[in-house]
């Protein structure tokens, strides 16, 4: 799965819309500058998003886009097919598992191809935009640490125990 310079921009501006859902209408231009993405192309991204009622649309002095539902119950998955198309490497999941079928020789790695698709779609799945905007980036990047600290510690004793356990002590 890769993800388009206009999947990304349309990620980013929904998240300035997901900040702000209490807020109203935002106006493309605010969108635009919030998240220095270029005003046309953002225009053009969020007509493809509201024709598919992700947004909407509001007229007037106080017009703009606003999220059509609460930015919990969008999940990034709908946004990434929408833009970009199918999640997996190449194609969609249907035509993995067809390859998979057919290809003997190959049916190992197309089978890895669909274990990485459902794993990926899962996590954009259970991700919404409330999501993102409610993370704190120095929480999730102290957790790894902890995290990474915890799997090292786990190693260490990996080592020590058998060492101490075949009476490797120096006596």
């Amino acid at each position: 799965m890769k993800i388009s310079q206009k999947g990304l921009y349309a990620l980013q501006g929904l998240m300035v819309l997901a900040r702000r859902y209490t807020q109203g209408a935002i106006r493309i231009h605010d969108i635009a500058y919030e998240e220095n993405l270029p005003e046309k192309f953002l225009e053009l991204i969020l007509l493809e998003l509201k024709n598919a009622r992700i947004v909407e649309s509001v007229r007037g002095a106080k017009g703009g886009y606003r999220l059509r539902r609460a930015p919990a119950e969008i999940q990034l998955s709908e946004i990434i097919r929408l833009i970009d198309g199918p999640l997996a490497p190449f194609g969609d999941a249907d035509q993995l598992r067809a390859l998979i079928d057919r290809d003997a020789d190959h049916r190992a790695l197309y089978q890895v191809f669909l274990d990485v698709r459902d794993q990926a779609a899962k996590i954009l799945d259970n991700t919404t935009l409330a999501d993102l905007i409610t993370r704190d980036p120095a929480e999730e990047a102290s957790a790894k640490e902890i995290a990474r600290k915890a799997v090292k510690k786990k190693r260490i004793e990996a080592d020590i125990l058998p060492m101490l356990a075949h009476g490797a002590s120096s006596d």
